[in-house]
């Protein structure tokens, strides 16, 4: 598990719900994580699979 710019971001990177096996149907899950390409994004919960790349973060405002 990657350790992240700040708590925040941290609980939410790796936040894992227990109702929602997919990541974007759970409304609680507002930001994904791609391991392999170290990229962030916004969650579009409007019943797709978007997301909304980022480059600082939306807590603490550090470079990603």
């Amino acid at each position: 598990m990657k350790r992240h710019c700040c708590e925040n971001m941290d609980y939410h990177a790796n936040f894992k719900c227990d109702m929602h096996s997919d990541p974007f149907e759970c409304p609680d899950k507002i930001l994904i994580f791609d391991n392999k390409e170290n990229d962030y994004g916004l969650i579009i919960h409007d019943g797709g699979s978007s997301s909304i790349a980022i480059d600082f973060c939306p807590w603490c405002s550090s470079k990603l």
